[in-house]
């Protein structure tokens, strides 16, 4: 039989008719602190729709929890994102919804939380990164009644040097991971296409998923480097940490008072130290994750922020929730799902690329090309490593000056 892809679900989500999945305390939220996808799933599976009554059974007890990693909902990065996802949706059908931060970075404080939404009824739980892998070994199994969204929580963050690879969880758990290489490889071949040549990668901590940013970053820097003949110059260091403080800023104002033109700043609110840097000079940056052009242009100026490099979080949520209202989680249970590239002629379709809206085109690097990119890389015209075993990025057409932690 036919396979089709993990997007047809999402397709199909974004059609399907809401069905009320309210409580007594409907649309209730706490708001105290504000290439290619590796899966498939069956084509008769994925449009054969349940029956209304047994799709408004299913859904009536559903309600959403997410919990923030070491985060909050005001991060302007994932925390805030799947936030916004969980509440659009529930607003929208009708669900109850709430959200809880744990007091500490720890698995015991993030098992706490899960506690406590279970506790509290609520039986779809939401959560965002790698830092849940601990907190999902230790309560997926004891409670196997509640269905568990993760992002970016990989089988090797799961089970390490253990894992066999095989795209597998619990049975209560789907996690949707990224192929970040490919955002990170468009926002460096973009950068370099629109004139800058003068780049910075300033990563988070050093983490698989920041690493495929930044290792893509460069692949992409030196294609266009090496179609245009610039002489490009990289610096390349991590903060050891997911936020922007006054030591790093420090280090980005040497950065671009020493010439840097732009910046991507991946991840979380790392950018910060580089808005700050970039302010001082009239430099750029790149965002992460979502379209940061309206929080970094909003917090220091107007077009700062030449582009961000995507996941796409929000429609990740939504298909699996519309999945769970509409009783399709069956679907979804127990796999992991690698996300990239679906289509080479719909971008609306893929989880990872460029934002249309914002991205600041110019002469040199149009709209056009970036279609003209993102088909490319579909079509496997143009390939991206995911290999981050290196300790550095390599190049061949750029001058990368690795840096390592800048603390």
């Amino acid at each position: 039989m036919k396979k089709k892809l993990f997007a047809v679900l999402m397709a199909a989500s974004m059609v399907a008719s809401l069905v009320a999945c309210g409580s007594n305390n409907a649309g209730t939220a706490t708001t105290s602190e504000p290439a290619q996808t590796t899966e498939t799933t069956d084509a008769a599976d994925a449009t054969e729709a349940p029956a209304a009554e047994e799709t408004a059974a299913a859904a009536t007890d559903m309600r959403v929890a997410m919990i923030t990693d070491y985060g909050d909902i005001t991060d302007q990065s994932f925390n805030q994102s799947t936030y916004e996802a969980c509440k659009a949706f529930s607003e929208a059908n009708g669900c109850d919804f709430t959200y809880y931060k744990p007091e500490g970075d720890s698995d015991a404080e993030r098992v706490a939380m899960i506690d406590k939404a279970v506790a509290d009824k609520y039986n779809v739980i939401v959560m965002p990164g790698y830092a849940f892998a601990g907190a999902i070994k230790e309560t997926a199994e004891m409670y196997p009644d509640v269905k568990f969204v993760a992002l970016d929580v990989s089988e090797y963050d799961l089970e390490g040097d253990d894992s066999d690879f095989n795209n597998e969880t619990y049975a209560n758990v789907f996690s949707a991971v990224y192929q970040e290489e490919l955002p990170g490889y468009m926002a460096g071949y973009a950068a370099v296409k629109m004139g800058f040549t003068k780049l910075g990668f300033l990563g988070g901590m050093a983490v698989p998923a920041v690493i495929r940013y930044g290792y893509g970053f460069v692949q992409g820097a030196d294609a266009a480097a090496k179609e245009t003949g610039a002489d490009v110059t990289l610096n390349y260091a991590y903060g050891n940490q997911f936020y922007g403080d006054a030591d790093i800023t420090a280090a980005m104002d040497t950065w671009y008072q020493g010439g840097t033109e732009v910046v991507f700043a991946c991840v979380g609110g790392i950018f910060t130290s580089a808005g700050e840097a970039a302010a001082k000079v009239g430099g750029k940056v790149i965002g992460v994750d979502v379209d940061q052009a309206p929080t970094i242009d909003g917090m220091y100026e107007k077009g700062m922020t030449v582009t961000s490099a995507m996941k796409g979080l929000q429609a990740t949520v939504n298909t699996l929730l519309s999945a769970i209202r509409d009783g399709q989680w069956d679907k979804f249970a127990g796999k992991i799902e690698n996300l990239g590239l679906v289509s080479g002629d719909d971008t609306s379709l893929n989880y990872v690329g460029l934002p249309e809206d914002s991205t600041v085109w110019n002469d040199t690097f149009s709209k056009d090309d970036y279609l003209k990119l993102v088909a490319d890389m579909a079509n496997g015209t143009i390939t991206v490593s995911n290999d981050t075993s290196a300790e550095k990025p390599s190049a061949e057409n750029i001058k990368v000056n690795f840096q390592g932690n800048i603390k």
